[in-house]
């Protein structure tokens, strides 16, 4: 059964990827396309590396998300100087689907230059959550609230007007590369402009079921 706290945990998994895995995966991004949108599908061999490094650390993960099974749809990201990723929630916007995303993964492979940073952010405001719960027929604990779903936007400067003026309070990581970052799918999160360089990640949902 799905608790609320394993969509707002946070988590981290250092030298969750091995140096030579980390090359590989480098060397895996140095030829995908540059296309317009920074977001962009995995290619297979990137994502067979990351599976098995998120299988070895899922003892590491369930510690604190006992629910998490796999990663799946893993993307590529590629943030160069002036573009960002604006404050998001992603949400769990269908809480009875078979397959339901309860947090996301992050692995740095190189930082930017300058800026670059993913944070979280928490919030005591109500305009958060929707009002809505899921509870036992859904596999979630009864009443677990839900807040909105606002996925990630390909407009990078886009941020909800209702969250924008909502207080918040940032917390900003400095994961080394090869590290996973681990955090719920109720915690709004984003990334600070890019000054200078080239940010390169990969990501991807973390879900409840193993196939």
């Amino acid at each position: 059964m799905i608790q609320l706290s394993e969509t707002l945990a946070l988590h981290s998994v250092e030298e969750a990827l091995s140096p030579e895995e980390l090359r590989q995966l480098r060397k895996i991004a140095d030829n995908e396309p540059r296309p317009d949108s920074s977001f962009t599908p995995a290619p297979a061999l990137a994502r067979d590396i990351l599976d098995a490094a998120v299988e070895r650390a899922l003892p590491s993960i369930q510690r604190h998300m006992p629910s998490v099974r796999r990663a799946a749809s893993w993307m590529y990201v590629e943030l160069r100087a002036g573009l960002h990723v604006a404050t998001h929630v992603d949400g769990i916007p269908d809480p009875a689907a078979p397959l339901r995303r309860l947090a996301r993964i992050a692995v740095t492979l190189e930082q930017a230059d300058a800026g670059g940073d993913f944070y979280v952010e928490t919030t005591s405001s109500p305009r958060l959550w929707t009002g809505a719960v899921a509870g036992e027929r859904e596999g979630f604990a009864p009443g677990t609230p839900l807040t909105h779903a606002l996925p990630h936007s390909n407009e990078h400067n886009y941020e909800a007007s209702w969250l924008a003026s909502t207080p918040r309070t940032r917390w900003t990581t400095d994961a080394a590369p090869g590290a996973f970052l681990v955090y719920g799918a109720q915690i709004l999160h984003g990334v600070t402009p890019v000054r200078s360089g080239t940010l390169r990640k990969f990501v991807a949902d973390l879900v409840d079921a193993s196939d």
